[in-house]
């Protein structure tokens, strides 16, 4: 109640002991009255003030303390578990909005579907399960000269056509043949084909013994039939005649013959020549297929042949496998927390800190296994926002001239920018990439977020 309103009340005083016939207060004992009032109304006004100011504390105190505590989210709210795809793998695990699980598939099959999905707020997933297809190498006709060709897991066989030899069936079979006629002593070579993988059958007939010889592993005798005064000889698969002693099989270096011919080569990494053919050996860390041809790496953080320590993470790479240990950031005037294995978060800044809030929100940290000239253009990895809360968000690449030569950065769409490899890498090699993504509202920063991506290249292009 202001003064005024006292006065006027006074007054209505006045005028009632008026009417009821009392004498009217004196000047005095009004300006007493206003006094006594106005110390009242002081005293309200204090403790009213004090009030306020002892709510605005504890309000404060409140907020503080809300904003230490780590954010709670209910066990319920979760997307739901997904599965590894047959032939496959699945990388991540949290299943909280705004993480993502990124899927593999193992050699020999192609992936149809969505290679990552991320958690929404509507506790969905995004983009669609992934399948995991045996790749069929029949579709590209590996089988040349009439060859027959069998899909297999991660490989394909040929059954060749008669005549043609060979893992493609790109040789011609050897059929070489000595011709010794009895009323002659000289003796006719000839040859029909090129040296090769097969031997034809011999012809039908007497059989010719060999000489009694003890031979080399490279080197066997022949099998010679005669068929009307006329001798023909043949040797065992693998091997052929050569010069002019009949009697003498030749081991053929199928490695040296046909390893890097034009239908491709007999084995993906290395070719030993035996005694009648050859076979294929893989590097460290890789195990030979079914098809004796290729090689597939060997996981050593699934079969748990690694010697990581427990505070390190496995990354399995191609033939072979990387002890690493997340840490996060040490930024001054800023802490970070480690909310999963491979993020750190920025714990709340104090309102006046503006050092602290110009730090990074969050950083995070990827690791990619890749085969050495990997081909280019190509994305190696998406970040991307679930909720925007400026009007504006800007993808950059960080880091030295070394990153820039073989990376860039592009914007996907609205919400999503793409780490892109511009030039292959042959390896073996280690390259670090830092993608920044920063949220802005009318050019003023809101927010930044750091992605640190690691990509080990492989010494071989398998």
């Amino acid at each position: 109640m202001g003064h005024s309103q006292v006065v006027i009340l006074l007054m209505g005083v006045c005028q009632l002991s008026i009417i009821h016939g009392q004498d009217c207060p004196s000047r005095q004992e009004l300006q007493s009255s206003l006094r006594q009032v106005h110390k009242l109304l002081t005293a309200h006004e204090t403790s009213y003030m004090q009030s306020l100011r002892t709510l605005r504390k504890k309000l404060s105190l409140l907020q503080t303390s809300a904003a230490r505590l780590p954010a709670l989210k209910p066990n319920n709210v979760t997307c739901p578990k997904l599965e590894a795809p047959a032939n496959g793998k699945k990388m991540g695990k949290i299943l909280v909005p705004g993480h993502e699980i990124h899927f593999l598939c193992d050699p020999g099959f192609e992936l149809v579907g969505s290679e990552t999905r991320q958690c929404k707020e509507t506790l969905v997933w995004s983009g669609q399960q992934p399948v995991c297809k045996d790749i069929n190498e029949c579709s590209s006709s590996p089988c040349l000269n009439g060859g027959t060709c069998e899909n297999e897991v991660n490989g394909f066989a040929c059954t060749c056509a008669k005549g043609w030899a060979g893992a493609t069936c790109q040789s011609p079979v050897p059929t070489f043949f000595i011709t010794i006629t009895n009323t002659s002593a000289a003796t006719s070579v000839g040859a029909a084909g090129a040296a090769g993988g097969t031997v034809g059958a011999a012809a039908a007939g007497a059989s010719v013994p060999p000489p009694a010889t003890s031979s080399p592993p490279m080197v066997r005798p022949s099998h010679c039939t005669q068929t009307q005064g006329t001798t023909h000889c043949t040797c065992d698969p693998g091997y052929t005649i050569s010069g002019r002693d009949t009697s003498v099989c030749t081991d053929i270096d199928e490695c040296e013959l046909f390893h890097m011919g034009q239908a491709g080569r007999l084995c993906v990494h290395t070719c030993l020549n035996t005694p009648g053919g050859y076979r294929c050996a893989c590097p460290a860390g890789y195990n030979l297929t079914r098809d004796g041809r290729n090689c597939k790496d060997i996981d050593e953080c699934s079969n748990r042949q690694h010697n990581c320590e427990k505070d390190q993470l496995c990354i399995n790479t191609y033939g072979g496998f990387q002890c690493v240990k997340v840490e996060c950031p040490r930024i001054r005037n800023a802490t970070y927390v480690k909310t999963t294995p491979l993020r750190c978060e920025r714990n709340p800044c104090a309102l006046d800190n503006r050092a602290c809030s110009q730090a990074p929100n969050s950083v995070s940290y990827h690791y990619l296994a890749v085969v050495s000239n990997l081909s280019a253009p190509r994305v190696m990895f998406r970040v991307s926002a679930m909720r925007m809360i400026g009007d504006t968000l800007r993808f950059s690449l960080l880091g030295g001239s070394r990153a820039r030569r073989h990376f860039t950065v592009q914007r996907s769409d609205r919400q999503t920018g793409q780490l892109m490899l511009v030039s292959p890498v042959a390896g073996p090699a280690t390259l670090e990439a830092e993608v920044e993504m920063s949220e802005l509202e009318k050019r003023v920063l809101l927010g930044r977020y750091i992605t640190k991506v690691t990509i080990f290249v492989s010494p071989y292009d398998f």
